[in-house]
């Protein structure tokens, strides 16, 4: 990115919150590098995003996506984007269906009743799946509050809480984040049943912080619960930036939410040519 002269088109958008910028690299070279994303992460200096996506030219696909975290390591699944994405290009193409190929696989989303749905595949159970740094139970990890690990293409640790209201989230997530039982760090989600397959959820996000919202994390979270017998496979998950839904089939986890496209700009030469 250090000699180049031209500006880059990309577009914002979030989905309860959980915010993304979107590159579209169709027909042309990938453009997004480790420097590139932490820049454009940062709010102050860029623009400002839990995770980027960029899209790409798939072979077996309609589409494949990149995610890239705000500290500009990679995340391999975000479900809030993918959903956003879907939505993106089913309106451009005038589709219902879609699928986006991911470092989790293949990727099937579907339009239903106005509201798009994405599968973001079975979840993960197996310790070295998820993966953990040594066999242990996922279904009761050993370390304090007795949390669950799933796997959903990234890292997740599901504690199951009274109140996810009282949790000091950053002291608890940054812990958590960096426990040596994550080999490859993970994502930390605090949940708390409402009432029937009803679950109030906050999360940290391994890489970016405490977000408003996690599309892979409320899928994790809808596993966890229906795993320890709180929820059956359908529930319903009020986050700090609004409110998704997952259910758990024979195919994966599916999960739906709102969907907001904020505005479509340009990174200038100056700021592209700066890295």
């Amino acid at each position: 990115m250090t000699t180049t002269t031209q500006s880059l088109t990309f577009r914002k958008m979030h989905g309860a919150g959980n915010d993304f910028v979107i590159l579209d690299s169709r027909g042309r070279a990938r453009v997004t590098t480790p420097k590139l994303a932490a820049a454009l992460g940062d709010r102050h200096r860029g623009v400002g995003f839990d995770q980027l996506a960029e899209l790409r030219d798939a072979d077996d696909a309609d589409l494949v996506l990149d995610f890239w975290n705000s500290d500009g390591t990679m995340a391999g699944a975000c479900g809030n984007a993918t959903r956003c994405v879907a939505w993106l290009v089913m309106q451009q193409q005038e589709r219902d269906t879609l699928t986006i190929r991911t470092e989790r696989g293949l990727l099937q989303a579907e339009r239903r009743n106005g509201r798009v749905w994405v599968n973001m595949g079975a979840p993960l159970t197996d310790w070295d799946k998820i993966p953990l740094s040594a066999p242990h139970d996922s279904l009761h990890l050993p370390l304090d509050g007795d949390p669950v690990g799933v796997g959903m293409g990234n890292p997740h640790c599901v504690f199951i809480v009274n109140d996810a209201e009282k949790v000091a989230l950053e002291e608890q997530g940054a812990r958590v984040e960096r426990d040596p039982l994550f080999p490859e760090r993970t994502n930390v989600e605090f949940v708390s049943l409402l009432g029937e397959d009803h679950l109030r959820m906050r999360v940290w996000e391994r890489g970016t912080g405490v977000t408003l919202a996690c599309g892979s994390g409320a899928c994790a979270a809808a596993v966890a619960a229906a795993q320890r017998g709180l929820t059956g496979p359908r529930v319903v998950l009020e986050l700090d930036g609004g409110t998704l839904e997952a259910e758990w089939r024979d195919d994966g986890v599916w999960l739906t939410g709102p969907v907001a496209d904020v505005f479509e700009a340009e990174l200038t030469a100056d700021f592209l040519g700066a890295l």
